[in-house]
């Protein structure tokens, strides 16, 4: 048998060719290198603040600046690397840009990485779905819209954006249109105790940038931050932000006369510059405007984060046993106390209410 034949009389290896410690490995047949996990650190990527998201292709801004090479402000468009395809892209994010960033037309940059997120704003399909859609990054505001008639104000759909708010670390601010159609006061009761600054509107407001007017306001209240724009459909949202920013040319609609609910016209998110006019280019904010949703769900967010959005009602829960649940048959909650002995008026018995349906 061949195989037990040594190569070699002087070869201490007793099987020759075929032993274990001497098997060839086959040549690589591609004849290139074998792929590394070694990815470039990109060091001279430049950043820039994502506007749009489009198809898989993303509309970003590059501040003035903010490129050595080219320190004009300019847009680009860019598509995502492949290490970052499980990685959301939103609008808001810093992303680190390499390839042609010149803006000119028909160029293509790419989406290497994203800096740290300072807020992070996720809602998810329904209250059981804990898969979190991230909407927006790095804002500082969210901008609630709401109509008091119109359709109708919807008490639980705000409460939803107040706790989403708080949960994300960003300060919430209330506009409710159309006030010439129903007395705005008895649906921000339910806010008042949260002090969350409101804006009052009516037909003719918008077309009124005269200093003191509520537009004027509202631009103030802007200036210098990064503002999401939320609010059930057919509320007056996109006419707001035409308002603001005038160029944005956003789709309008109407109420349905039967449903009473608006059509969706704000079909994306996009991110827009809203100038004080007259005033230097540091005065301006950014606007984010959302589509409109009829439902705003919460399944993401954890029971400390929904006490968050309830703050107003902070010194009772503080007050309430170790462990309490504050559900509905939660032993000696203080909440129910408050209710039966007169601390919590009608208004304060519906947030309780709304708290309980959120922790339910």
């Amino acid at each position: 048998m061949s195989w037990l034949i040594p190569d070699d009389e002087d070869d201490d290896v007793p099987y020759g060719e075929y032993a274990d410690h001497a098997v060839r490995q086959r040549p690589n047949p591609k004849a290139n290198r074998p792929r590394t996990k070694r990815r470039p650190e990109h060091s001279d990527a430049v950043i820039g603040m994502v506007t749009g998201v489009d198809r898989g292709r993303y509309a970003a801004l590059i501040a003035a600046g903010a490129d050595p090479e080219d320190p004009d402000e300019r847009e680009i468009t860019a598509a995502r690397a492949r290490e970052l395809r499980n990685t959301p892209i939103v609008i808001g994010d810093r992303a680190q840009l390499v390839g042609d960033t010149s803006g000119a037309e028909g160029s293509l940059a790419r989406i290497v990485g994203i800096e740290d997120r300072r807020t992070l704003l996720r809602r998810s399909a329904d209250d059981s779905d804990r898969v979190e859609r991230v909407m927006v990054a790095n804002a500082d505001q969210m901008l609630i819209v709401v109509a008091a008639a119109n359709p109708e104000p919807r008490v639980r759909l705000v409460d939803r954006y107040l706790v989403a708010a708080y949960d994300a670390g960003i300060s919430p601010l209330i506009c409710i249109t159309k006030t010439d159609l129903a007395d705005p006061e008895p649906f921000l009761a339910n806010f008042a105790a949260l002090e969350v600054p409101v804006f009052r509107s009516q037909p003719g407001d918008w077309e009124d940038d005269s200093p003191g007017g509520v537009l004027a306001r509202i631009r103030a209240a802007l200036a210098g931050k990064t503002t999401v724009f939320v609010g059930h459909s057919g509320v007056g949202k996109s006419t707001l932000i035409n308002a603001l920013v005038p160029e944005a040319e956003r789709a309008t609609g109407h109420v349905n006369a039967v449903t009473g609910r608006g059509r969706h016209t704000s079909s994306s998110s996009v991110a827009l510059r809203a100038r004080t006019p007259g005033s230097a280019s540091g005065d301006s904010g950014w606007v984010i405007d959302t589509p409109g949703v009829r439902s705003f769900g919460l399944g993401h967010v954890t029971s400390e984060g929904i006490l968050r959005g309830f703050t107003d009602l902070a010194p009772l829960l503080d007050e309430c046993p170790r462990g309490c649940t504050h559900l509905d048959d939660a032993p000696d909650c203080e909440l129910d106390a408050a209710i039966a002995d007169g601390r919590l008026d009608a208004t304060g018995a519906g947030r309780v209410e709304s708290l309980r349906r959120l922790l339910h």
